[in-house]
């Protein structure tokens, strides 16, 4: 399982950096412009160049509106700008086809540009709260659309969680989905240790985190602490070999 951790601006990513063998992805992002609010191209080079080069940085590109045309522009400036994986919130997306419409002109926009960086179709456990679509169809979204990620956020940043929404079994489902499309399955909303056990049996391929590894468990408030990204790691570690060795039992 990768850890992909968000720093919100460019100190934040020096302290990334200074924990850099603890994690494998940097996500930029502007967290007081929505759970998925994009960052500004500048800043994303500037995390580029801050970090080490074998680490990908991953931007996303807003909590978009149906509009496919204005949210492919923005995720050619995020590749343009350095990141490798680019990362869409279906916000304003009320139905699968729309969804796939946006997707299409996103994937299309990146890998034109650049063949080899991923694209990720985000949607949000609580989208019951905002009335996009439903968790469960992005998989299928992503896998018309031709990107090469789905993923679960949370869109409401007001203390819920990823499981206060969406079971473990939904979650499981989710990836069970994900893997049957050929795509990586991705997982955050205030991911925190305790989540570590259930997310590593299920199989999640990406876990996304802010919070946890901010001081004070703070998202908004708080600042990434290096120690805290080591700390996540190890329980990441932990789990991976617990996991490992019960599989191992049961062939």
């Amino acid at each position: 399982m990768l850890l992909l951790i968000s720093p919100d601006g460019v100190e934040e990513a020096l302290d990334c950096a200074k924990a850099a063998q603890h994690l494998d992805i940097v996500d930029v992002k502007k967290p007081d412009e929505g759970s998925l609010g994009a960052n500004f191209p500048w800043v994303i080079r500037e995390i580029r160049d801050a970090i080490p080069a074998d680490k990908p940085v991953s931007a996303t590109v807003g909590d978009v509106p149906y509009k496919p045309g204005t949210v492919a522009q923005a995720a050619l400036g995020a590749v343009v700008s350095g990141a490798t994986y680019i990362k869409v919130g279906l916000y304003g997306c009320t139905t699968p086809d729309q969804g796939v419409d946006v997707m299409r002109a996103v994937v299309r926009a990146v890998k034109d540009h650049c063949p080899e960086a991923l694209v990720v179709a985000s949607g949000y456990a609580d989208a019951h709260r905002i009335g996009c679509v439903n968790p469960l169809a992005l998989p299928d979204i992503a896998a018309r659309a031709g990107a090469d990620v789905a993923m679960l956020d949370t869109a409401i940043k007001d203390g819920t969680r990823l499981f206060d929404h969406v079971s473990p079994d939904v979650c499981a489902e989710f990836v069970r989905l994900a893997h049957a499309a050929g795509l990586l399955a991705a997982l955050a909303g205030s991911i925190k240790q305790a989540d570590i056990g259930p997310l590593t049996r299920i199989g999640t391929d990406i876990v996304g985190v802010r919070g946890a590894v901010c001081e004070g468990g703070d998202r908004n408030t708080g600042r990434i602490q290096p120690h805290l990204v080591a700390g996540f790691r190890a329980e990441m570690d932990r789990h991976a070999q617990k996991h490992a060795a019960g599989v191992t039992a049961v062939r």
